[in-house]
């Protein structure tokens, strides 16, 4: 497919878009590693053969969400989660369903906020999946009717696409949402699932006592999603005109479940199945060989993690008959965040990706993936965020994701244990390169360097940045995500300082910013070693980055960047780190160097010490040999979502140095 210079600038960044005028959307069948796998008892007619004589009722069984008639499931449901959901939904009664005022839907397009509304909108779905749950695990009338009562609510919502997704305003300049033409958008598509999921749950009861409830389930389900699904191939989700990205998997995943909990049709349930996996193989063709995720580990769980749901749901489905379990990209897929733990909750991060945990992972996917394909590090990797006195999954993750956790037993008994961490990984198809001095421990220095393009899904200007972890703590950091407001997937996104080349740690030549877009790339002038192509050696724990291309620089400029990982420590006996500049320039003039760095910061006798959380790093630099002092630039954070992770501040480190050559070194070593 060729696409337009302009649909190649916009592509990677824009959240929604519809097909720029002359754009051809082309529906032909998809050949990719699904295919391979399968052939063509993917397609239609074979899918349609496999479910003649196949009842609705037994497809439904097949997906494991479990009835409320089905005690054995409900009454050994791990008793802490279900403790916590009922006190948390009692609290709910009494109190009016939020209110999902236009007004509030209407503030994306008059003032940027998104995130109102959509609080209000998680605060309506997480009360159903409280009373779904809390009416299943106890049979009690009242949450049965609680749970309807916010089936109801969804359903009269105008819109289950949200305001920074929905089409209305591009095509007609609305500020509503046009209900003639709903959009299927990745939050309609978790509300279908999640009333799907409370239909198959709670339908018997809603028989008895809410006759014609689940009768307007399915009307919404068919008008708001199955119909568009199946008729709209503008649908940029789809792949038909545009690279795809974590949305296609997670809107697809959630169609396919509602398809086969709410419609009686096997046949229509096999052409759906056939359309939804001929898209999905145009995610899976994206995935690179090494199993890396551009936009990093917090998008790996709403898009790969979103992919092995649905190839779960299609291996059950079809009764084992399209088992993705051997295919070679899933599995290296399913490895790429255990490869990217730093320790505990933190991670390395990039792109729109925050660096710690956020607690609600679905922690249950992972595990039963690593112990489907026989991967015990992954396994392991899952069962380290298992917590005995803590829930089995969180209601924030959505409803089916809660309820296959409830219904996992071995999830339920899983012991927790140490994480793998492996020492060394090397990933080149984003160039991200992780190194620590020994596997299974996150003592010590960890460093997380990246290279790649600045044209990532989610992309920020990272080029040549680098992370440093202390103990398995983020001292020098990837900012990551701030609340998304309408800037954030506009013509604007590059205001906003968290995704500035200059709030990474990384060089400004000329006190230049990166550029946007495939043409500004890294280079990789000397690879390390490391999972998952090969062991890592000793001798193997050096990067080094031509960083030229990733500025609007004269041709023949050259900015090398070399990572070096001292894994045998210094005359103290630790690790070091050093990042060593190295520029060959056509014209003379004054750069920089940042470091970002989050803690305490405190400059003294020429180094720089951060310390948080009982972990204490020291930086020292030299240009040319003359030890340098860098200004220290104080951000005061007012972004809820970075001082969750960060606290209230982060330290810009700013080295200056000049020359049309020259070299600058830092070194980063670790203070007991």
């Amino acid at each position: 497919m060729t696409r337009s210079p302009d649909l190649d600038a916009l592509s990677r960044v824009s959240a929604h878009a519809v097909p720029p005028d002359g754009t051809a959307v082309s529906v032909a069948e998809f050949r990719g590693p699904l295919f391979a796998e399968w052939g063509t008892t993917m397609r239609a007619d074979a899918l349609r053969t496999a479910f003649r004589g196949v009842s609705a009722e037994t497809l439904r069984e097949r997906t494991r969400i479990p009835s409320i008639e089905c005690r054995e499931v409900w009454d050994r449901a791990d008793p802490i989660t279900i403790e916590r959901i009922e006190a948390a939904a009692a609290a709910d009664r009494g109190r009016a369903w939020p209110d999902a005022l236009g007004s509030l839907f209407a503030r994306y397009v008059r003032d940027g906020d998104r995130a109102t509304y959509e609080r209000v909108v998680a605060d309506r779905q997480e009360r159903l999946s409280r009373a779904v749950i809390a009416a299943a695990a106890t049979g009690d009338p009242t949450w049965i009717d609680e749970a309807a009562d916010g089936a109801v609510v969804l359903c009269e919502q105008s819109t289950w696409s949200l305001p920074a997704h929905d089409d209305a305003h591009a095509r007609r300049g609305f500020v509503l949402p046009d209900v003639a033409a709903p959009y299927l958008d990745l939050f309609a598509g978790e509300v279908v699932a999640q009333l799907a999921v409370a239909d198959r749950i709670l339908g018997p009861r809603w028989d008895e006592s809410w006759p014609g409830l689940r009768e307007r389930i399915r009307h919404e389900a068919e008008t708001r999603v199955f119909t568009p699904f199946e008729t709209r191939d503008d649908l940029w989700w789809l792949g038909y005109w545009r690279d795809v990205n974590n949305w296609n998997p997670w809107i697809l995943g959630n169609v396919l479940l509602a398809a086969v909990l709410l419609l009686d049709d096997a046949d229509r349930v096999a052409r759906m199945l056939a359309r939804a996996l001929d898209s999905l193989d145009r995610y899976v063709a994206g995935l690179p060989a090494d199993g890396a995720i551009d936009e990093g580990v917090a998008y790996w769980w709403n898009g790969a993690g979103r992919m092995l749901e649905m190839l779960d749901t299609v291996a059950a489905i079809t009764d084992g008959g399209l088992d993705a379990t051997r295919i070679p990209v899933v599995a290296e897929t399913l490895r790429f965040p255990m490869r990217m733990h730093l320790g505990v909750d933190w991670y390395v991060n990039a792109a729109d990706g925050w660096a710690r945990s956020r607690g609600h992972e679905p922690w249950q996917l992972p595990f039963r993936w690593g112990r489907l394909t026989g991967d015990a590090r992954v396994t392991q990797w899952a069962c380290a965020a298992r917590r005995p006195d803590g829930p089995v999954a969180d209601v924030a993750g959505g409803l089916p994701r809660l309820v296959r956790a409830l219904a996992d037993t071995a999830w339920r008994d899983a012991e927790p244990g140490p994480a793998p961490l492996p020492a060394a990984v090397w990933l080149p198809s984003v160039q991200v390169f992780v190194r620590r001095a020994a596997a299974g421990t996150s003592a010590g220095l960890a460093l997380a360097a990246k290279g790649g393009t600045n044209d990532e899904n989610h992309n920020h200007k990272d080029l040549g940045s680098f992370v440093i972890a202390a103990g398995g703590r983020q001292l020098l950091v990837d900012v990551g995500k701030p609340t998304y407001t309408a800037q954030t997937f506009s013509a604007g996104r590059y205001g906003i300082r968290a995704m500035q080349s200059g709030w990474h740690s990384a060089p400004a030549p000329f006190g230049l910013e990166q550029g946007e877009g495939p043409a500004f790339t890294a280079r990789v002038v000397s690879a390390p070693q490391g999972e998952p192509g090969s062991a890592a050696q000793s001798e193997s724990a050096v990067l080094e980055l031509e960083l030229a291309g990733a500025y609007p620089l004269a041709a023949g400029d050259s900015w090398l960047r070399t990572f070096r990982f001292d894994g045998s420590g210094s005359a103290g006996g630790a690790e070091r780190v050093e990042v060593a500049d190295r520029w060959r320039l056509s014209e003379d003039g004054a750069h920089r160097v940042h470091l970002i760095a989050a803690g305490d910061v405190t400059a003294s006798g020429g180094t720089v010490e951060v310390a948080a959380d009982g972990r204490r790093i020291r930086i020292s630099a030299d240009d040319g040999g003359a030890p340098v002092v860098p200004a220290l630039e104080v951000w005061e954070l007012d972004d809820p979502e970075l001082i969750a992770v960060w606290g209230p501040r982060l330290t810009r480190l700013v080295y200056d140095m000049r020359g049309r050559a020259g070299t600058f070194s830092t070194v980063i070593e670790e203070l007991s």
